[in-house]
C-alpha cells in the first residue's frame, strides 16, 4: 500500500507550534506523509507574532501545482492565507487539480491579536473556498465573522454551524475552546445526515495551547487522507488534540506548543451514533 499524502497550505511558524510546522508534525503523528505550500513567512514565537511576510499568490499557486502534479494528495488543508489574492489562487489551484477532502481552517487572527486575514480575504474565503470544503473548523470568533451573526455559546454555535454548511462544507466544526469552564464543547453539524453533535472534552490545564486550531484541522485532513469518514475524522482529530495537549512540553514564555509526536500513529475514534 502507498502511504497516504496530505498537503497543508499555510503560513510558517519558526517556533514550530503552529502553522505548517505544526501541520507537518500532526500529519506524521496521524500516519500520513505531509507536503506543504507556504503562504507567508512569519516572525513569531510563543509570545506573539512580530512580523509577517506574505508569499505572492503566483508563487503559492506554483507550489500547489508542484505538489499536486507529483504527489496527488488525498486531502488538503488551508490555514493562514493572508488576503483575497491568495485565497483566490488557492481556490483556483484546488479546482484545477480536482482536489478532494479539503479542510478549511479559517485563520483570521493570532492568539496575540494580530490580524492574519484581511476583510476582503474573509469574503473571498466564504465565497470561493467554503464551496470546495469537506470540513470547516472555525473557532467562535471565526464562525461569527463568516456567518455575520454573534456566536457566544453552544446554541449559537449550532446555528452558525448549519449556516456554514449551507455555504458548501459537509461538516462544520465550531470549536468551543475560547469559552470558560472545565469542559470544552465542540459543535459538529453534519449536512449529509442532518445531525448535530456536541463533542465534549475536559479542559487540559496549562499554557501549551499554541496552534491548537492548526493541529485539529491538520488531524482532520490526515484522517480523511487515510480514508476515514468525515464525522469519524473529526472525532479522531479531537481525540488526537486532547492527547497532544496532555503531552505539551512546557516550552516558551507564552502559550507553548502541543506535544504533537507520539511513537504510535493516532488511531481512528468513531463518533457517537446518537444525536446529543
Amino acid at each position: 500500500m502507498s502511504l497516504p499524502v496530505a498537503c497543508t497550505v499555510a503560513g510558517s511558524d519558526p517556533s514550530g507550534g503552529a502553522g505548517l510546522q505544526a501541520d507537518l508534525k500532526t500529519f506524521a503523528a496521524c500516519g500520513v506523509y505531509g507536503a506543504s505550500v507556504v503562504t507567508a513567512v512569519t516572525a513569531q514565537n510563543t509570545t506573539g507574532v512580530a512580523a509577517v511576510h506574505p508569499i505572492p499568490a503566483e508563487m503559492v499557486a506554483a507550489q500547489m501545482d508542484a505538489v499536486a502534479g507529483d504527489l496527488a494528495p488525498g486531502a488538503w488543508k488551508t490555514g493562514m492565507l493572508g488576503d483575497e489574492r491568495v485565497v483566490a489562487a488557492v481556490a483556483e489551484g484546488l479546482r484545477r487539480h480536482r482536489a478532494a477532502n479539503l479542510v478549511v481552517d479559517p485563520v483570521m487572527r493570532s492568539t496575540s491579536g494580530r490580524t492574519l486575514l484581511s476583510g476582503p480575504g474573509v469574503d473571498a474565503l466564504r465565497a470561493l473556498l467554503l464551496p470546495l470544503a469537506a470540513v470547516v473548523t472555525p473557532n467562535l470568533e471565526e464562525a461569527a465573522a463568516l456567518t455575520g451573526r454573534p456566536v457566544g455559546g453552544v446554541e449559537e454555535a449550532r446555528e452558525a454551524g448549519w449556516a456554514l454548511c449551507a455555504l458548501g462544507p459537509r461538516l462544520a466544526v465550531v470549536t468551543g475552546g475560547h469559552l470558560p469552564g472545565a469542559r470544552i464543547v465542540d459543535v459538529v453539524c453534519d449536512l449529509a445526515t442532518g445531525r448535530c453533535l456536541e463533542l465534549e472534552h475536559l479542559r487540559v490545564p496549562g499554557r501549551g495551547t499554541h496552534g491548537t486550531g492548526c493541529t485539529l484541522s491538520a488531524a482532520v485532513a490526515a484522517f480523511l487522507a487515510r480514508g476515514t469518514s468525515p464525522l469519524d475524522a473529526v472525532t479522531s482529530a479531537g481525540a488526537y488534540v486532547q492527547a497532544a495537549l496532555r503531552r505539551a512540553p512546557g516550552l516558551g514564555a507564552g502559550h507553548g506548543p502541543l506535544g504533537h509526536l507520539d511513537p504510535e500513529p493516532a488511531a481512528v475514534v468513531h463518533a457517537p451514533r446518537g444525536e446529543r
